[in-house]
């Protein structure tokens, strides 16, 4: 740990921070906008009594309405204008990925270059008002039947409220998705990440508060919360160093006579992660998960008696659960990784620009070989991320420990803390390029 922070104190300068007027820009674009969405989870949606529903939330904090609500910053859990969070806009960006890989229609339209990424972002859309509908619905309706002690959770049901919830939760949906692409463009980082980010670390203060106050009152020993802590700076230094990790295959490049001058000849190297998929795998299967269970679990109580064992099987913690969610995270695991990265395509590059893999040929032996260490990279990969989801899970079932000391939540923090400071170092790096460019044209003319 001490070495990656001694690293970063060295990447980050800060003097040319401080003259980096377009990043101080692009930060306080990126913080004004995560305020924006914080103060959105508190505004609470039209004809509902908040305080019914934190009662109802409390009973059931440990179940997947605890880790929906940890997704959406505590926005479900005071039932809020953004209660669905961006889960919607992820789904649909599952259900058009794989649609892609198996539709040769969408896969032509993914080839056409820029215009092709705009009708892909635009059926996404599509996709998302779609979703975002149909679970805002099942929330409508699931509320009007939740009653506490302190009365009905909805003082008016009916189509009215229901159409209110659905136009507003909506519609919340869809501003967040407009407020991420705006973060990506014109901020730091990557907008959809930073706002599940944001979320999960705005509740992290509590979180340690209602540990520390379950060791007060006895439900968990201090030896065990020692341990917990301890954990989970075991598991954050597991992920910096996995996600730093590279396999690195040496390319070469031929020497070429050029006139008088022998030209190429230098090596170099392709870095392949272990994870390559990143923090994909886990929000990914997290998010099909959700969608159908938040509406199960809104209705359970009131709906067939097949909901009830549904929800039953899906509790957190349950064996069917459990094995959903590594299968899912393994799967997107590799999915993701298909995606982002094709052998043949790198290899038809290296091959176009004459670089070549010793003792590798060029064209489809490069193209096999890549594809067979990118497949046990990513084995390896798909395991470290099921350690990594897995062991918490079974701590927050059987100790009711808070969600967000686990593996999902921590990975999400500290991928996305990564990928937002290297991000942060590129711009760096740009402006000081720049600056020396100029200082480089300023003396050619004094010259």
């Amino acid at each position: 740990m001490a070495s990656a922070a001694e690293q970063f104190a060295a990447n980050l300068n800060f003097g040319a921070f401080a003259k980096a007027t377009e990043l101080k820009k692009r930060i306080w674009f990126t913080l004004s906008v995560l305020i924006i969405y914080r103060l959105g989870t508190y505004i609470p949606l039209p004809g509902i009594n908040p305080g019914v529903l934190q009662d109802i939330f409390r009973q059931n904090q440990g179940g997947i309405l605890g880790m929906f609500d940890m997704f959406a910053g505590g926005a479900l859990g005071r039932m809020a204008i953004f209660a669905l969070n961006i889960m919607p806009y992820i789904s649909a960006s599952i259900i058009m990925q794989l649609m892609s890989a198996v539709s040769p229609q969408l896969e032509a339209i993914k080839k056409e270059g820029e215009s092709g990424r705009k009708k892909i972002n635009q059926y996404t859309r599509y996709g998302t008002v779609l979703i975002a509908s149909l679970q805002a619905y099942g929330i409508a309706s699931g509320i009007e039947g939740m009653t506490s002690s302190q009365g009905p959770a909805v003082a008016n049901p009916g189509l009215f409220f229901r159409f209110t919830v659905v136009v507003t939760l909506v519609g919340g949906t869809i501003f967040l998705m407009w407020l991420g692409e705006q973060i990506t463009q014109r901020g730091v980082g990557n907008g959809i990440s930073l706002i599940i980010f944001s979320g999960i670390v705005a509740n992290l203060p509590s979180a340690l508060a209602g540990t520390l106050e379950l060791g007060r009152t006895g439900a968990l020993s201090t030896a065990f919360i020692i341990f917990l802590l301890f954990m989970a700076a075991a598991v954050i230094y597991f992920i910096v160093f996995v996600e730093r990790a590279q396999r690195r295959i040496i390319i070469q490049y031929p020497k070429r006579q050029r006139g008088n001058k022998m030209t190429g000849g230098e090596s170099s190297h392709l870095p392949l992660k272990i994870n390559t998929a990143g923090v994909i795998p886990p929000i990914f299967a997290s998010s099909l998960l959700l969608m159908p269970i938040t509406v199960i679990s809104f209705s359970a109580g009131q709906g067939p008696e097949w909901m009830t064992t549904v929800a039953a099987y899906l509790g957190r913690g349950q064996p069917v659960y459990l094995i959903l969610y590594i299968s899912m995270v393994v799967f997107f695991a590799f999915f993701y990784t298909a995606v982002v990265f094709n052998p043949a395509d790198t290899a038809d590059n290296l091959k176009k620009y004459g670089g070549f893999m010793p003792g590798i040929r060029p064209g489809k032996n490069t193209a096999d070989y890549l594809d067979r260490v990118l497949t046990r990279l990513t084995v390896v990969g798909a395991a470290y991320l099921a350690v990594i989801c897995l062991l918490p899970e079974l701590l927050i079932s059987r100790f009711s420990v808070p969600f967000y000391f686990g593996g999902t939540s921590l990975l999400i923090v500290v991928t996305v803390t990564m990928d937002t400071i290297a991000q942060v170092q590129s711009h760096l790096l740009a402006h000081q390029y720049e600056g020396l460019i100029k200082k480089t044209k300023l003396r050619g003319q004094r010259g």
